[in-house]
This record gives structure tokens, sequence and C-alpha cells, in this order.
């Protein structure tokens, strides 16, 4: 063996004669070379693998024995006999290298396939959409049927154990054929199971012609039955024809048939015909007309080598699928979601199709595509793909070792979606982003399928995880609404902020309680929030949960003589309003403020040369452990534009004090005022004042003087008619005024001595 690359006889004799050999699997972490890696194992050889990352299926091999190496380096390959390395391993990775240096023996994982295979009666099971469950479920039914089979898959399969496995006592071998590049032309199997054949991996084939050879070698290298689908035009072209070749399908040609087919609740039942005679009924429990299919290919194999049918059956209704095909990530009465691998527009189609048989009452769809080539190339079908989804959210491309290619994006998909006249499809770039897009639009009886052969799957998950919390964090309230990613910048008076992760709206003082007990509990991220006053939230949101205290018990008011007991989710202007139908003066200066009584009171706010405290009587509030205490202002840390008290702790209620009046001269003072706030404050999208002002001079007379009136960063401007306000002028973020801030900071410490410091609260986190 002192070729670069070894023959395929002499890779058979050393994989399958029995003699332990050292071998070395470049990319062992990846799906189809993990399983090379445990049949290898099986064989009982010595086996090594080296790859960027560990991953559980590596856990799993290293206690089977493998010996794992990270990174790729060329010590790896130092004592290997052979390397076998994936078609994504290229000239560059330094094992890769040294192997050849070294004049390694070296082959590709499909040529080791095929060369293990090829000891065993192999059975092949190709086509561009299918293979991984069709295969995995023709392992399962021989191996129900007792032939004690060998299998590879390419995905992790719960039902087989593991994605590969060596038999030593079955005669059979069961393996997915990759068609992606070429390598189908390396087996010579005794059955092959042909799902479909139409264009795709057009980075690899010229055109549809070019795959078709290969399938047609393929077929012609079959020593025993081709089973094709005859409802597929591609798999007819190149079988129909062929020796031996054996159809199935729902086609009244077809020699095995599908016949009284029914799907509901993500299964299907159906009668199968052989040459019109009916062999019996079968019960299948994962969804989709092509997935019963797929089970019929499997059924006209295992009946052609001799399973019984009553065995046949048994194996499907209990057969449950692989990872990544349809799984169920997350249950509820209210949604669903699924994961599927689907990546290829006839796939997608399928799989929506699927999804629609549920019942759900939408589906929102988060898809992200797979090599730009594939986006490039079939633009216009994964236009067509997604008129099943009510919502579609798209991810930028998922590479798989590709370059990009200017102006295709997953923008590109998108676009193509609404030539189509799809009514809601959105480009959403970051992946890390996008499952908050679909929260968005989310509401009960729906159904959300993450799509794409990458890493989209981390996106359901992510908001699986997000609804548990939320169903936890809803049952701990008891009353009242959550809302998942709700945006900030519509519950904040300067219209900015990216989005709460839980939005939260209580009813009751005790559910709010038990609600801020559990999160402290749980260390959730927890906070208040009122009218969006006196607050700037970046653009990155709020992670955790916001409180907004604005209905039920917080929305109670009564008036007592001179004194007002209201709920913190009552407006100052509505206090306002009270206090002057009840003839109650000293609430004027409330009417212009944009806040509620929960703001101010953690704000200590005022105006007119009025703070909220000088009002104040008492205090109900909750602490961290949800507990509720009563309190005067003396028994309070309170301060200009700060109340020490109510950082840790949660106002709930109050109750203020103010004196008789006539409604006359309540309305003269509240015009006054008004007039005056009309004339120094700008009307325009603001935060209130962003400055507290130094003792030496105010805020806003400082800031003019260092002339920043009108100066904009962004679509955040300066006020020109009050220095202390930063006015959005619509579509600033919170970047733009932060730097605005840090800009007058600046000037005012350089040029002036002076330290600003901001009275608006800046909460959240950047994007």
């Amino acid at each position: 063996m002192g070729g670069l690359e070894v023959k395929a006889e002499d890779l058979r004799a050393n994989l399958t004669s029995g003699t332990p050999r050292r071998i070395h699997l470049i990319g062992v972490a990846g799906s189809g070379m993990s399983g090379i890696a445990a049949l290898l194992l099986g064989l009982g050889h010595h086996v090594s693998g080296s790859d960027k990352v560990d991953t559980v299926e590596v856990d799993r091999l290293k206690k089977k024995g493998l010996r794992f190496h990270s990174p790729h380096s060329a010590e790896c390959v130092s004592d290997a006999e052979i390397v076998l390395y994936s078609s994504a391993i290229k000239a560059g990775n330094p094992a890769f290298d040294e192997a050849v240096r070294r004049r390694i023996p070296m082959a590709r994982r499909a040529d080791a396939l095929a060369a293990m295979m090829a000891s065993r009666k192999g059975i092949i099971v190709c086509g561009m959409h299918g293979k991984t469950t069709t295969s995995a479920m023709a392992a399962h039914v021989l191996r129900g049927g007792g032939l004690k089979p060998s299998h590879y898959v390419g995905a992790e399969i719960p039902i087989l154990g593991t994605n590969a496995r060596w038999d030593s006592e079955g005669e059979y071998f069961v393996a997915e054929g990759d068609e992606s590049d070429g390598t189908l032309i390396n087996y010579h199997p005794h059955h092959a199971i042909v799902l479909n054949i139409e264009a795709e991996h057009l980075d690899f084939y010229k055109d549809l012609s070019a795959i078709d050879a290969v399938y047609t070698k393929l077929v012609s290298q079959t020593s025993g039955h081709i089973f094709y689908c005859a409802d597929d035009e591609g798999a007819r072209r190149v079988c129909a024809k062929a020796p031996r070749s054996i159809s199935y399908g729902q086609s009244d040609s077809a020699f095995y048939r599908i016949t009284d087919l029914t799907t509901a609740n993500f299964k299907s039942e159906f009668s199968v015909q052989r040459q019109g005679v009916t062999l019996g009924r079968i019960t299948l429990n994962i969804p989709g007309v092509h997935n019963a299919v797929n089970a019929l290919a499997v059924i006209a194999l295992a009946s052609e080598i001799g399973v019984s049918f009553d065995k046949m059956a048994a194996s499907l209704a209990t057969f449950r699928g692989a990872k990544r095909r349809f799984e169920v990530i997350y249950e509820s009465e209210k949604n669903l979601i699924v994961d599927d691998y689907g990546h290829h527009p006839t796939e997608i189609a399928a799989t929506l199709a699927t999804a629609r048989t549920g019942g759900h009452k939408r589906i929102v769809a988060i898809f992200q595509p797979h090599r730009y080539t594939r986006t490039q190339a079939l633009k216009e079908e994964f236009g067509r793909a997604f008129d099943l989804a009510d919502h579609v959210f798209v991810a930028d491309i998922y590479p798989a070792s590709e370059k990009p290619i200017p102006g295709i994006s997953g923008q590109t998909i998108v676009d193509a979606m609404i030539a189509h006249g799809h009514p809601s499809a959105v480009h959403v770039a970051d992946l890390n982003k996008i499952h908050q897009a679909a929260a968005c639009v989310l509401e009960d009886g729906d159904l959300v399928i993450s799509l794409g052969a990458g890493n989209i799957h981390e996106a359901g998950k992510r908001l699986a995880k997000d609804l548990q919390t939320k169903a936890q964090l809803q049952e701990i309230m008891r009353d009242g609404s959550i809302r998942l990613y709700e945006p900030l910048s519509k519950h904040t008076t300067m219209r900015i902020g990216g989005p709460a992760q839980y939005w939260v709206e209580p009813e009751t003082e005790e559910g709010f309680a038990d609600l801020v007990r559990y999160c402290f509990d749980e260390d959730i991220p927890f906070m208040v929030m009122g009218r969006g006053s006196n607050l700037l939230v970046r653009d990155g949101g709020i992670p955790g949960v916001v409180a907004h205290l604005s209905r039920g018990e917080f929305q109670r008011h009564e008036v007592n003589g001179t004194e007002i007991t209201a709920g913190v989710g009552v407006k100052f202007k509505q206090l306002s309003a009270l206090a002057r139908n009840a003839d109650i003066a000293g609430f004027e200066w409330m009417e212009g403020i944009p806040g509620n009584l929960g703001g101010g009171l953690r704000m200590n706010a005022g105006a007119m040369g009025i703070q909220t405290f000088d009002q104040i009587v008492r205090v109900r509030f909750c602490d961290q452990d949800g507990n509720i205490f009563v309190k005067t202002p003396g028994e309070m840390d309170v301060h200009y534009r700060n109340v020490t008290t109510l950082r840790q702790n949660y106002a709930l209620s109050a109750v203020m004090r103010g004196q008789v009046g006539t409604k006359d001269e309540i309305d003269a003072v509240m015009a006054e005022s008004l007039n005056k706030r009309r004339q120094s404050q700008p009307v325009a999208a603001s935060a209130g004042c962003i400055f507290k002002n130094p003792a030496s001079i105010p805020a806003g007379k400082l800031i003019e003087e260092l002339a920043f009136k009108n100066f904009a960063i962004g679509s955040a401007r300066v006020s020109d008619i009050h220095g202390n306000f930063i006015v959005n002028d619509g579509g600033a973020t919170a970047q733009d005024v932060l730097t605005l801030i840090h800009e007058i900071q600046t000037a005012a410490e350089r040029n002036r001595g002076i330290s600003l410091e901001t009275e608006v609260q800046i909460v959240g986190v950047d994007l």
C-alpha cells in the first residue's frame, strides 16, 4: 500500500479482512464520518479521528475506543496506516497535508463505505430527498424481521441506537448513499432503492443529465433488484427500463401500490397492494404522504427478501424517525415546534404539506438556506416552496464551506417569495435573532417549523426554551398576559429600544409578588417598566422579564378627602384629572408628565418645583422575596431623582395628599404649567431630561452654551427648544443617543470641567 490514493480492492481487503489496522479519520465529528468510525470500531480496527469540535457523537465513540484529537494537526496521522477523509476536507488541513507528505494510503468516506458494504449484501438507499428516513426504516424493518443488518445512516436515529452499526452475524448492510459528490458510482450493491432524481447539487454537477448518468451507472452496477418510485419522473426516467426493476408508489401502474391512504395528527394509515393483491394495512407514526411512499419502498424491499408482512407492519408501527426529520422539539396546548432538515424546495414543500395535516391555526416557518450555489440556482423554486406557510423568516445562508456569491443571500429567497405573491416573508440576517422575529408573530394554536441543513435547529430550540419559560411564568403569575420579544420602542416615550424577552403584564399584587420571588429564585433578570419616560433602552433589548404594571389592581384608584390612593399603573395625567374633579389642589404639575405613578415613585419625578415624594403619605411595595410592606417617606431612602429603597423593591401603590382647592384655581395653574411646558420642551419623541442639573448651572443652559443645540448623530438630535432634551427625529437608535450623550459629556468635561451625570435611566444590552 504505497500509493497515495488506495485502490478499491486493497481498501476492501484492509477494512474487512479481520486484521486490525490503525485508521485515522479527518473530520470525524461530522454525521457521515462518525458513522464510518462506528463501523470501523465494530470491525475491530484501531481508530483515531480529528476535528475542529467535540460532539455528543464523538463522546459516544470515545467510549467505544476512538482516540480523538482537536484541533487537526500533523501529529494526528503520525502512526496511521490508512487515512480517511470527508469531502469537506481539502489541502491546507494540517492532518491531510501530513498524510500526503508521508504518502499514507488515503481514501474518501464513500470509498470506505463502499469497501465495507462489498463484504455484505449491500442495500443502497439513494435519491435527493428522504434517504435518511428511508434507510433508517429499512434497517429497522430488517432488524424486526430477524435479519440482523448492519447499517449506516446520515443522522442520529434513536430507535436504532446509533447512526451506524456493524453486525457480524447479519448478511445485509443498509446504507444511505450520498449523491452530492458523484461517489454513488463507487457502490456495487445487491439491491438499490431510488427515491427521486431531480436537479440538485449543481455546484458539483453540470446539469440534470450529469446527475442521471451517475444514477444510471449505479443501477447498472446493482446485481439484485432496483426499487424505484413510480411517482417520480426522474426515478422513472433512469430506472423503469432497467433489468430487475420494481416500481412502487401511488401510481396505478406501480408494482407495489398504496391505497386508502389517510393522514391525520402527524401519522398515516394505508393499505398495500402487490400486483393488485392487498397484503394488509400499515400504520406509520411519522407524518407526511412522502414518508408513507418511502415506507412503501421499504415494504417492497423487505417483501422481496422474505420478511413477512406482519413483521413489517409491526416494525413500521414502532418507527419514530431520525433526528431533525420532522422532529418535535416542543409541544404544549398552545404551540408546537418542529425541526426538519429539509433544505431543497421539493423537501420544503413536502414538509410544509405535512405540517398542514396537523390542524394548527397557522404555520410559522424559519428557514436557513444551505449553500450559495443552491440558493442562486433554485431561487425561483424556493420562491414557490413556502406557499403553505403563513409567515416565513429567512436567515442568511449557511455556506457549508462555500465562498459567498455577490448578491446572493437570504434576501434573494425573500425577494423570490414576494415576487411570487407570498404575503409575509422577511429576511432576518442574524440567526441569533430569527427566533425573536418568529416569537413576535406567534399566536396560540400556531405551529413553528425550523427548516434547513445547517444550524437553524438552534433557533427552534431557543424559541422552545423561551416558550417553556413563558408557560412557567404564566403559571406563577396566574392572571395577566405575557408576550415574547415585545419591541420596547412601542413602550418608551422616545420610541427607541430593542425587545423585552418576556413582556409581562400582571393583574394582581399577589401574582406580581409571586412572579418577583420566582424570578429571583431562578436567576431570571427582572425589571419593572412604567410608561417608558426617562428611559433609554439599548438596541439589543432587555433579557429576562420586563413587568409592566398597567392592568387590574394596578389601575385601581380611590379618593378619600384630600388623599388619593392609586395603583402604580395609574398615569400622572389621570391623577391630575382625579384630583381636579375632587377639588384637590397640588396635583396640577402631573398634568404634563408622560409617565405613571410607578415610574414617578422610582425616579422621584417632578416639575414646577415639586417632587413626587412631596405628596406621598405612604407607599406599598414588595421585596425580591415577594414580601409586601407599607412605609412612609420618612422610613425610606429618598433623594432628588432617586429613591434608593425602590431600586431593590417594587412599588405597588401609594397614598398621596393634596389640599382643598377649586376647579378654577386648579385649571389656572394647569394652564400656566402646560403653556410653560409647550414653550420650553420639545413636542418630538424624547425621554425627558437626559442629564441631572449640576450644582453650578442647569444642564440645558450648559449644553446650549457648548453649542450642541440641533447637533445630531444619526436621527438623534439635541432639541433646539431645550438643550437637555434629545429627540428622535424618526428611526434613531439607542446607539445614536448614547453616542450623542458621550459627545456632550466629553465636551462638558473638557471645556468646562463639569461632569454631567445622566438622569435618564439607561438599561438593556447592545446589539
